[in-house]
């Protein structure tokens, strides 16, 4: 990806190395180190501690991780800091990032403080390399030495004020700070381009990448909620992980297969549930030998009546409008006439295989507590 064409030009700097700051990517570091320094620089501060960007760094990575189960890459010390904190720490996949950065500001886990060391170990001084003209040598030095070395080179975007392992600080020059308030959002746009296209290399069968760089953000499911709402109303129907009957008051739409891999609010994958057990069940993948059958069944019905009902199938050609945007399945899954078997087919024939390719990327099962002790009596 040539991602020059993004980013607009100075008369003042040399756009064109920044350009190339993200030519190499082995590892991710680097996009996550300037993404903190955009948004320090853009709330004001010009002189930043690597304590305080590594920070931002593992806070960033945090939803990937733990809430999309993304790869960041063989061996990648950001992805195993996260991932200690969440077995150590216990913290949600959404948990808010202020949480997480007041964690890691406060934390004096020998661990956390190991793996940020690793991260601020090389990141601070590579990234600028594009701005240096300089040989494999250059590089083989301390990082008080290098530091140095790198501090006699003009225009760059920053340069060190001390070296002193994560009390390390950076200033931003004031050329560049100008620059990057001003260019916030193209930065951020830019950053995002080369993100994503480093993401879907590393998870190339993982769907919605460009949606999974983010926190979570709330789902519109207004329409699919009336549908089942409106379901309820014409005749009973009970609940697929604990077989109690629904009732429109206390009604969660669920993802078969958790949005934090899917990345989609497709009607296929959503069925009701209550609101305690959705927040149980949470973004894990509910075990298919217990739950699918009564899933099918729970679809098939709502097949069923769709074309039964004139209201529900109006509400349901208003859910198709946003929630089914693939014609193949549509016509599978939808058409009239479908048998019961037909339909419970083809749904497993969509469905079965994003559950197992969810399963690969490190989804776990779950299984709903009050059924899982009636399997254990």
């Amino acid at each position: 990806m040539d991602s020059q064409i993004y980013l607009p030009q100075s008369e003042k700097l040399n756009i064109g190395y920044l350009s190339h700051a993200f030519d190499n990517k082995s590892e991710c570091y680097k996009l996550f180190w300037f993404q903190a320094i955009i948004r320090k620089v853009a709330a004001g501060q010009t002189e930043i501690t690597f304590d305080e960007l590594v920070d931002d760094m593992i806070a960033d990575a945090w939803y990937m991780v733990t809430e999309y189960h993304l790869n960041l890459g063989p061996r990648d010390n950001l992805e195993a800091a996260v991932n200690y904190i969440y077995n150590l720490r216990g913290f949600r996949p959404s948990e808010k990032k202020e949480v997480i950065l007041d964690y890691l500001q406060n934390t004096d886990d020998p661990e956390v403080l190991r793996y940020k060391r690793i991260l601020i170990s090389n990141v601070p001084y590579r990234l600028q390399s594009p701005f240096m003209q300089t040989d494999t040598a250059f590089w083989n030095a301390g990082q008080k030495k290098l530091a140095e070395k790198i501090n006699q080179f003009d225009h760059l975007i920053y340069y060190f004020e001390k070296i002193n392992g994560l009390g390390s600080i950076i200033i931003v020059q004031e050329a560049w700070a100008d620059y990057i308030i001003a260019n916030q959002l193209i930065l951020e746009g830019w950053l995002k381009c080369d993100m994503i296209e480093y993401l879907q290399k590393r998870n190339p069968s993982v769907p919605g990448i460009s949606d999974k760089i983010e926190p979570p953000q709330e789902r519109k499911l207004a329409d699919v909620q009336k549908y089942w709402k409106l379901l309820i109303s014409i005749r009973d129907i009970h609940e697929i992980y604990d077989n109690e009957e629904l009732h429109k008051n206390d009604i969660s739409i669920d993802h078969f297969v958790p949005w934090s891999y899917v990345a989609h609010d497709e009607f296929w994958n959503l069925h009701p549930t209550t609101r305690s057990i959705n927040s149980s069940k949470s973004n894990n993948l509910p075990e298919w030998d217990a739950y699918f059958k009564s899933y099918a069944d729970l679809e098939f019905m709502s097949y069923q009546m769709m074309w039964k009902n004139e209201a529900l199938h109006t509400q349901f050609d208003k859910c198709s409008r946003e929630h089914l945007n693939n014609a193949d399945i549509r016509q599978r899954l939808y058409r009239q006439g479908l048998s019961q078997s037909e339909f419970e087919t083809q749904l497993e024939n969509v469905i079965r295989p994003v559950y197992e390719s969810a399963l690969q990327c490190g989804f776990r099962q779950w299984v709903y507590k009050e059924y899982a002790h009636e399997r254990n009596d």
